[in-house]
């Protein structure tokens, strides 16, 4: 399997995995891309692994973990335009701002409406 194929297979087993709401194995599928392969836009994929981190801590009741990745993934999602890799970069980051004010208000995680996790 050519690297190419291999870049392609983490990125959509990633992809695959946070869809159905795995959102640790999908941040090991990336964090395999992130780390092994150095890709032009590997601050875009620095920043799904830290938006799946971010819902990992929040399962875990680590609010504060998951904020500060929520703020971070947001960083690097910043510094993109328009459509990266098949995901609308505007309607994400409105996305994460409405997770952010969910944050803000949540005192446990079974508060939080998983229902506005963003959909990439």
């Amino acid at each position: 399997m050519s690297d190419k194929q291999k870049i392609e297979n983490l990125f959509n087993e990633g992809l695959q995995f946070y869809r159905s709401g795995d959102y640790f194995e999908a941040h090991e599928s990336w964090e395999d891309l992130w780390s092994d392969y150095y890709l032009e836009d590997r601050k875009f994929i620095q920043g799904l692994i830290q938006l799946s981190v971010s819902f990992v801590h929040l399962e875990n009741n680590n609010l504060k973990g998951a904020k500060s990745l929520l703020n971070k993934c947001k960083e690097k999602f910043m510094d993109f335009n328009n459509v990266q890799r098949g995901i609308d970069i505007n309607k994400l980051l409105v996305e994460l701002d409405l997770v952010g004010k969910y944050y803000d208000e949540l005192n446990s995680e079974s508060q939080f409406n998983w229902k506005i996790v963003p959909k990439i």
